[in-house]
């Protein structure tokens, strides 16, 4: 897990932009398992899982529809789509919602209903811009859990504010200020060097 960290304005949802083809790199490239973001972004596209900053979810749909979509569009086999939507329900903490609607969640169910898009169908990389926001403390250490017992086989980036998440999750931190990255490292090796 890598956390982009940086307070707001930094360019943490820029970078995860620019990642997932919303914005055009204003220059260079990066190279997501050896496939190029601008030149074989279809490849990229295929491993790609992403949880947005602002929920983007039908207002109309259930939470299963919403993941019964997601995991189709993913590749998951159809005989094992509604297996994969159930049991991604249980890893977010959200299967009692299964038949609501998406306009009658909270915040904090709506982040964890993006959160199951982008990691449902075994997506091997997953940005997940602010995936904690808006949730109360306790689904915040749920959300924590998961995405640690999310990491095996995946490269996952998500951005934050809070060091407490970063030091945490991360295995390594990029800390990022007015579009620029300004320090990489692990936990440690920030501490010791900035005294964070």
């Amino acid at each position: 897990i890598t956390c982009l960290l940086g307070h707001n304005g930094a360019g943490k949802t820029t970078t995860i932009s620019v990642l997932t083809g919303l914005y055009p790199p204003s220059s260079g490239d990066c190279y997501v398992f050896g496939y190029s973001i601008s030149k074989a972004r279809q490849a990229v596209y295929s491993l790609l899982g992403v949880c947005p900053q602002h929920d983007v979810l039908w207002l109309s749909l259930s939470v299963l529809e919403h993941l019964t979509i997601y995991a189709t569009l993913k590749g998951v086999p159809a005989s094992q789509v509604a297996a994969a939507a159930t049991e991604m329900m249980s890893q977010v903490g959200i299967p009692e919602k299964a038949h609501t609607r998406a306009h009658a969640l909270s915040g904090g169910m709506k982040r964890k209903l993006s959160v199951g898009c982008a990691l449902i169908g075994g997506s091997k990389a997953v940005l997940l811009d602010e995936p904690s926001s808006g949730m109360d403390p306790s689904s915040r250490r749920a959300m924590w859990s998961l995405l640690r017992e999310a990491k095996p086989g995946r490269v996952l980036v998500l951005t934050t504010h809070y060091m407490d998440e970063a030091d945490l999750l991360a295995d390594r931190i990029s800390v990022l200020s007015l579009g620029k990255l300004q320090c990489c490292g692990s936990s440690l090796f920030l501490k010791a060097r900035f005294g964070l």
